[in-house]
């Protein structure tokens, strides 16, 4: 229960502060080009807080449904103005003003990504290198000669320099089904280039679990079978392990690592097992007997309440900093927001013709999943997450679909071409159609989130 309300908690967060992000692009821009604003909501329905300027009157709200917002501009077509109000209504302001206002939005989810991977970048972004653990024999990656140790340098011109990395230049790359030539440093130390086939990128899945299509697998580090922390009144405790015990055998069989232990633990749930442990120098036995549970099909494990002792030194390896000055960030920054921007577009263009998998669509369902994990991650994760997001409400809106901030820029357009507005009429029956596809999509990207519950 803790965990759904943190997760809850965490997805109404991000919900606030990018709705605010995005309505405060249309706020500031109207405020600048002289609108008079009269409402600037986060969520819909009944207003929890409310404050009301008393120097010009614009009302503060935030409700009490947390997906969405809006701005209230003063607008003829909504209400009676006053004439002396007249000229600062919305209808009432040139083209080029009320584009600007409108486009506001988006670019303000964009403003928003650019300034939180510029911070990352100059506060240090801590990721994993991309040490390539496994390859899957007779997969992409195996035919291309990937080996174990292999560590990802770049794939085509863009450099990789942490796993995060390495997963987006190959998406944003394997849409294209070419020759993709990746650069690597193998274990030997020396740098060569690894080619995956164009023919055989091709007929990968189209799902997001790239790295595993192609058959590879990040290294990760090998935890020693050394007893850390153990759980009071837990079986481990209780047959007289203790912190520091290095758990030579168990049930007979010699361990490496810590995973080996956890597999004879599970093993024997409910049995008497023999550990042959090393302490202070010396070697000893004791019989642990693994309380039995079940394991996420059900199926009965044994467990000890033991966790392992994880060296100061361990993860050195396998991390790694990118850390950039505030002129070169702000390059970074730009080009990793461009980068999402187009790989997103990209992908919405290939799901609409069919050649793309809806498995690439995230509902909130997910995103609230998303938003708690990155949360208890910590800050970085988190920032990480909202600015992802930020770029997907900004590349959404911005598509010509009625009643999005981008269906208005096409009626605005068409206004340019024909020299007058669209009337009443077509714009309304626009957003009658924009309102069906909203909900369709929705509907969709629902069945999605429900199906990955599901299995």
């Amino acid at each position: 229960m803790p965990d759904l309300v943190f997760t809850i908690a965490s997805f109404i967060l991000a919900l606030a502060i990018l709705i605010a992000v995005h309505e405060l692009g249309h706020f500031w821009v109207a405020r600048r080009l002289g609108v008079k604003v009269l409402r600037f909501s986060i969520g819909f329905g009944r207003p929890l807080l409310r404050r009301v300027s008393p120097r010009d009157g614009t009302e503060y709200v935030v409700a009490a449904i947390p997906l969405g917002g809006y701005v209230k501009m003063l607008d003829e077509r909504e209400e009676a103005v006053p004439p002396e109000l007249a000229h600062r209504a919305f209808n009432r302001q040139k083209l080029w003003k009320r584009s600007a206002i409108v486009a506001a939005g988006p670019l303000f989810n964009f403003l928003f990504a650019i300034l939180a991977y510029w911070g990352l970048l100059v506060a240090g972004d801590v990721g994993t290198r991309p040490l390539v653990g496994e390859v899957e024999p007779h997969s992409v990656a195996a035919q291309a000669g990937f080996a174990a140790g292999d560590e990802l340098l770049a794939v085509a011109d863009r450099p990789t320099p942490t796993w995060e990395a390495a997963v987006f230049s190959l998406m944003a790359e394997v849409l294209d089904g070419k020759d993709l030539p990746v650069r690597v440093r193998d274990a030997s130390g020396a740098e060569v280039i690894r080619v995956l086939d164009g023919e055989a990128l091709r007929a990968l899945p189209d799902d997001p679990a790239l790295i595993a299509n192609l058959g590879l697998s990040p290294a990760r580090p090998v935890l020693p079978p050394v007893i850390g922390t153990l759980m009071p009144g837990e079986p481990g405790a209780l047959a007289g392990l203790a912190t520091g015990d290095r758990v030579l055998s168990a049930g007979g069989q010699r361990l490496d690592n810590w995973d080996d232990l956890v597999a004879e633990v599970q093993r024997h749930a409910g049995e008497p097992l023999r550990l042959e442990i090393e302490r202070d120098g010396r070697v000893r036995e004791l019989v642990v007997t693994p309380r039995s549970a079940a394991d996420a099909d059900g199926a009965p494990i044994g467990r000890i309440g033991a966790s392992p002792l994880v060296p100061d030194d361990l993860l050195a390896a396998y991390r790694t900093e990118v850390r950039l000055g505030p002129v070169a960030a702000l390059g970074g920054a730009l080009e990793k927001t461009a980068d999402m921007s187009l790989l997103m577009l990209r992908v919405i263009g290939r799901m609409l013709m069919g050649q793309a998998s809806v498995e690439n669509l995230s509902g909130p369902i997910s995103i609230a999943e998303t938003a708690g994990k990155t949360a208890s991650y910590g800050l970085v994760y988190f920032i990480k997450f909202l600015a992802v997001v930020s770029i997907s409400l900004g590349v959404l809106n911005l598509l010509p679909i009625p009643i999005l901030d981008g269906g208005h820029l096409l009626y605005f357009a068409v206004e340019a071409v024909k020299g007058s507005p669209l009337s009443e009429q077509a714009q309304m029956q626009g957003q009658r159609i924009g309102l069906a596809l909203l909900a369709a999509l929705m509907t969709l990207a629902f069945y999605v989130d429900i199906s990955r519950l599901l299995g």
